[in-house]
């Protein structure tokens, strides 16, 4: 309850008229840090959702500063963080992204950007989680039926963001969503929402997104076609063919909002710092806090860490630019740290031209 009242009296002391426009972003960004974890009780759909691949972060550059990238996305990557920053591609961007995760699961991720003057930046992107063919057992036979199955997550998506504004864009993803393990899949389509404000000091700007918003999913498939016997008194034992139903399960929906701006600036270095804020449908908030240096507009340090997840807790990482004809080609690397799992690596590169 006192985190409670101390939330709401930021709340009103933030909205007075009075204030200054400094003072009021100095008030949301302690509202970002107070509100998620003082004001609100525990999340009770904790491991409700489904489509768990479409939450797992996917470019280097984002991941290395903790997922800390709603209000700072501006390349192709970010139609995965907040399609609004695709506004911030000045003609085209390509970006790979691949992560090895445990066992033999991996992560990749491809995205395109084409902007046009005056109309605006048109986006398409794709996510594989996929895993190596695993070999069947049953009781009868536990070393193996000869048979093997194995499981892929698919994303398609295709977006579109303009500015509303010289310092105000906005952006959507319309995308279809599909899980399947051996013969059984499920599929819909989602939608993404997001918005950038740029606030003009220090490159200060404003991020939201809304991600993963649609219908429930449910499996279906040949393996769940079964025989039943609708009345087993019959001499005869008449057999009907018949399906097994699954329930239905929510895509992950959340909602996240983030600020970022340049702490410092010299001639041959820069530091950008960011803070991001979700709130997950099927679990509690989670609160991300990421830096990137930049040293003589080539080589990038970043950092991050990850506050409210089960596992996941630090990440590094490095960037290096190229010039490559009138554009350039980006090579980044991150290293993520968990509690409880073995760390991974993730690896992108970029293309601007």
């Amino acid at each position: 309850m006192k985190n409670r009242m101390k939330a709401f009296h930021l709340r009103f002391v933030c909205a007075a008229d009075q204030l200054p426009m400094m003072a009021r972003i100095a008030c949301i960004i302690v509202l970002l840090g107070v509100v998620p974890f003082g004001a609100f009780a525990q999340n009770p759909n904790l491991g409700t959702s489904g489509a768990q691949f479409l939450k797992i972060p996917v470019g280097a550059r984002a991941s290395a500063m903790g997922g800390a990238f709603i209000a700072n996305a501006n390349d192709a990557s970010s139609l995965f963080w907040n399609p609004a920053g695709i506004v911030n591609v000045a003609s085209n961007d390509l970006s790979f992204s691949h992560t090895s995760l445990w066992a033999t699961v991996s992560l990749d991720h491809a995205s395109f950007v084409h902007s046009i003057e005056d109309l605006g930046s048109f986006g398409v992107s794709v996510t594989v989680l996929s895993m190596g063919s695993m070999e069947m057992t049953t009781e009868e036979q536990p070393e193996g039926t000869g048979e093997f199955f194995d499981a892929q997550d698919l994303m398609i998506g295709a977006s579109f963001a303009r500015k509303l504004t010289n310092d105000f864009g906005v952006g959507i993803t319309a995308k279809y969503v599909e899980e399947r393990i051996w013969n059984e899949k499920a599929s819909g389509i989602a939608f993404d929402v997001g918005t950038q404000y740029r606030i003009g000091f220090r490159d200060l700007t404003l991020g939201m997104s809304m991600m993963n918003f649609g219908g429930d999913m449910n499996y279906g498939g040949r393996d769940l076609s079964v025989k039943y016997d609708q009345n087993s008194q019959l001499s005869y034992n008449r057999l009907a063919p018949a399906d097994l139903t699954t329930d239905d399960y929510p895509l992950p929906l959340h909602f996240e909002v983030g600020i970022s701006m340049t702490a410092i600036t010299t001639d041959q270095l820069s530091m950008l710092v960011a803070v991001d804020v979700t709130h997950p449908n099927d679990n509690d908030e989670h609160l991300n806090l990421g830096s990137e240096v930049k040293i003589f507009d080539r080589l990038f340090l970043r950092g991050g860490y990850r506050f409210g997840y089960d596992t996941e807790r630090a990440t590094f990482g490095v960037g290096i630019d190229a010039p490559l004809g009138d554009g350039k080609i980006a090579f980044d690397y991150a290293y993520a740290v968990y509690n409880l799992l073995p760390n991974i690596n993730r690896f992108s590169v970029g293309i601007a031209f």
